[in-house]
Parts: structure tokens; sequence; C-alpha cells
């Protein structure tokens, strides 16, 4: 994983995702679920129908699904894990009040997309319908993948941008050359 770079008050930790998994003992769950198998063909008969509002609809109800599927594997996951008698109001859901966190693979915190190709391969998203564009979007759109992290602290955070000495310590933990990781980290290089 990354970890930030950015000038930090003193004291202040440059936070990594890997700083929230013990090093012994320790797990890390993942997760990938979709909504959207057969939402594109029937946003496409739809739109064909002249119904865009419909299409629409279904578009922003497989994307809410896909998410609130997520959330409920997320509560079932910390209930048989590590929070089996968790019991939060709707305002302590809303506020991510309960221990651990769901980090998205490309997102702030580990802003390298790549890792969706193992994670999805090792959960067998393949095999549901679930893909990967060749720029690593999901497909069906109405899907959501990432991690789980127990860690008592554990919080989102952003990595921000990174410097080479960062990117080539990664390449090389990772056995790529430097141009592919900085081809997969564009957004997030700080040189």
């Amino acid at each position: 994983m990354l970890r930030q770079q950015r000038a930090r008050e003193e004291g202040e930790p440059h936070l990594c995702l890997a700083d929230y998994v013990a090093p012994a003992g320790d797990h890390v769950g993942a997760f990938a679920v979709t909504a959207g198998l057969g939402v594109a063909e029937l946003v496409r008969e739809l739109e064909a129908a002249h119904d865009d509002y419909s299409a629409l609809i279904v578009k922003a109800l497989a994307d809410r699904l896909a998410e609130s599927f997520a959330e409920l594997l997320h509560l079932r996951v910390r209930r048989a894990w590590y929070a089996p008698d968790e019991d939060l109001t709707n305002e302590d859901l809303v506020r991510e009040r309960y221990r651990g966190i769901r980090p998205a693979l490309g997102y702030p915190a580990c802003p390298d997309h790549t890792d969706k190709r193992p994670l999805f391969s090792l959960l067998g998203a393949y095999d549901v319908g679930m893909g990967l564009t060749e720029t690593l979007a999901m497909t069906p759109a109405a899907s959501v993948s990432g991690l789980y992290l127990a860690h008592p602290e554990a919080r989102y955070f952003s990595v921000g941008k990174i410097g080479k000495d960062q990117v080539e310590r990664y390449a090389a933990r990772r056995g790529v050359p430097v141009e592919v990781v900085e081809k997969a980290l564009g957004s997030v290089l700080g040189y």
C-alpha cells in the first residue's frame, strides 16, 4: 500500500492502510458485489422506448442497491468477525461510527486500481458476471468492491501526492517497471 508523503504537523503520522493490519494474527477481508446484472440491457430498452426517466431511475436504483449490499455485508462481517454485539442507530451508521472501514481500490486511501484484478480473481467476481474494463472500471456499473479492515483506529484518508522515491519502492515491491506504476498512479504523482 502507499503512504502519505505530504507535510504533516509535528507528531502527526503519514497514514497507510497497511498500518491498520497487525503484524501477526490479523486478517484483511475483501468483497465484490453487484446489483447491475441485466441493468445495461434494461436501460437500452427503456432508452429505445424514449423512457429516459425510467432508464435513469433503473441506473440510480441499481447503484444504491449495490452500495446497500456492500454496507449489509460489512455489517455482517463486523458482527461475525469482531463486533458481535454491535447495536448502532441509523445516525451512527450514517456517520460511520462503527469499528473498521471498507476502502475501495482506486479511491483516495488506495489509489492503485490494478489491485482490482487479483481481487476479482481471488473472489471469483468474474464467475458471477462482474468484470473490469481496460481502464479497470468495474462492470456492470452498479458494482462495489474493496477491503475490510477491522482495526479500531482505522479511518478513511487520502494518500495524496506521492514522490518518485515511493513510486520506485512500490514498483520494486511489486516486481514491475517504474513506468507501469507511474501509468497506474498518474493522478497521485507529485513530480
